[in-house]
C-alpha cells in the first residue's frame, strides 16, 4: 500500500488538513515546517481513518465543468495511490495519465500544453519526470539520491526550475527541459524551495526560511536580486503567479488557519480570498486570470474548489471520497 510508505507505516495519512505526516516519499524525509509546503502540494490532504477508495468510489464528479477555461491536471488517490489525472472540458471524466504504483504528484504544464512535469518516487526516491500530456513518453530528468521535486517551467518552455537538497539543504535549481545544464540558483544555507516562474520569464518566486520563518521571496531568473515579499510570523508559501504577472497567489495561516491570499507582485496589498474556517491551500490561476483553483477540506474531505480572483465567488469543483489535490491549469486552447 503506497500510503503506508508515506505515513508512518499505516493507512492513516495526515498533512496540514489532518495532523502531521511523519514521513514523505517512503519515509525518506522527516517533515519539518519547510516540508509542509511540499507535503500539501504532494498529497494535499488526508482524512484520518478513511480506507483506500476503490476505482468506483473514487470517481470525481466535476460539479462545474463549464467553469473550466482549459485542461486541468490534479492529483487523486482514487485508484489507491496518488496519480496525476487530467480533465478537459467537454471530454468526459478525468483520465489517469501517470498510471504507476508509485507516488506521482506535483504536476506542472509546459507552456505549449504538450508536456507535464511532475515528481515521482517510481525509481526509489523523489525525482523530476516529464511525460506528454496524454501520459506517453515518460522521461526521468533528474537522477540523485536526494529529494528532487516541485518542478515549474519557464514561459519559453526551455527550462525547468525545481527544489532539491542534493547539496545538503533545500535549494532552488534550474535545468534545461531535457535535464541538462543543472545550476543552483539560491546557494543559501537556509531552506529554499517550491519555485514559481513569472509569466515574463524574468523572475522566480519561491519560499524560504532564510530570515527565520517561511516567507515568499522573488529573485531574477539567474538567481540575482533576491527580494523578500512577505514579512509575517505565519507560514507563507505555495505560490502561483497570475497570467498577467501582476499578482501572486499564495497560502498562509497568518489569520489562524490556512487560507488563499493574493498580493501584488511587489508584495503589497495582500488580500484573504477564501476567509473560511477550513483549511485551504495550493492555489493555481486559470489561464484567463478569472479564477483560482485550490484544495480545501471545508466539506469534510479534501476536494478542489474555485474562487474568483477577487474573492467574490467560491464554488466546489469536485465531489469525491478520494483525496483530490495539487491542481494546475493547462494553457487555453489545449
Amino acid at each position: 500500500m503506497i500510503w503506508s510508505r508515506i505515513c508512518a507505516g499505516k493507512y492513516n495519512p495526515r498533512s496540514i488538513f489532518g495532523g502531521n505526516c511523519d514521513y514523505i516519499f517512503g519515509g525518506i524525509r522527516r517533515i519539518s515546517l519547510f516540508l509542509l509546503l511540499l507535503a500539501l502540494a504532494l498529497l494535499a490532504a488526508c482524512k484520518p481513518g478513511r480506507s483506500s477508495s476503490s476505482p468506483a468510489e473514487g470517481m470525481t464528479a466535476l460539479v462545474l465543468e463549464e467553469r473550466l477555461p482549459g485542461p486541468l491536471a490534479f492529483v487523486s488517490d482514487r485508484d489507491g495511490n496518488p496519480e496525476i489525472y487530467v480533465v478537459t472540458p467537454g471530454k468526459g471524466a478525468p483520465i489517469n495519465r501517470s498510471q504507476n504504483q508509485a507516488v506521482d504528484a506535483l504536476p506542472a504544464w509546459s507552456p505549449d500544453g504538450e508536456w507535464i512535469a511532475f515528481t515521482s518516487n517510481r525509481d526509489g526516491n523523489p525525482e523530476v519526470y516529464v511525460m506528454r500530456a496524454d501520459g506517453s513518453d515518460v522521461t526521468r530528468l533528474t537522477d540523485n539520491p536526494t529529494f528532487d521535486g516541485t518542478p515549474t517551467w519557464s514561459p519559453d518552455g526551455k527550462w525547468i526550475a525545481f527544489t532539491s537538497d542534493r547539496d545538503g539543504n533545500f535549494e532552488v535549481y534550474v535545468m534545461r527541459a531535457d535535464g541538462s545544464n543543472l545550476r543552483n540558483l539560491t546557494q543559501n544555507p537556509a531552506r529554499d524551495g517550491a519555485p514559481a516562474w513569472s509569466p515574463d520569464g524574468e523572475w522566480i518566486a519561491f519560499t524560504s526560511d532564510r530570515d527565520g520563518n517561511l516567507e515568499v521571496y522573488v529573485m531574477k531568473a539567474d538567481g540575482s536580486e533576491v527580494t523578500r515579499l512577505t514579512d509575517n510570523d505565519a507560514f507563507e508559501g505555495m505560490l502561483a503567479w497570475s497570467p498577467d504577472g501582476e499578482r501572486i497567489a499564495f497560502t498562509s495561516d497568518r489569520d489562524g488557519n490556512f487560507e488563499i491570499y493574493v498580493m501584488k507582485a511587489d508584495g503589497s496589498e495582500p488580500k484573504n480570498l477564501t476567509q473560511n474556517p477550513a483549511r485551504d491551500g495550493g492555489p493555481a490561476w486559470s489561464p484567463d486570470g478569472e479564477w483560482i483553483v485550490f484544495t480545501s477540506d471545508r466539506d469534510g474531505n479534501p476536494e478542489l474548489y474555485l474562487v474568483r480572483a477577487d474573492g467574490s465567488e467560491q464554488v466546489r469543483l469536485t465531489d469525491s471520497p478520494s483525496v483530490e489535490s495539487n491542481p494546475t491549469w493547462g494553457p487555453l486552447g489545449r
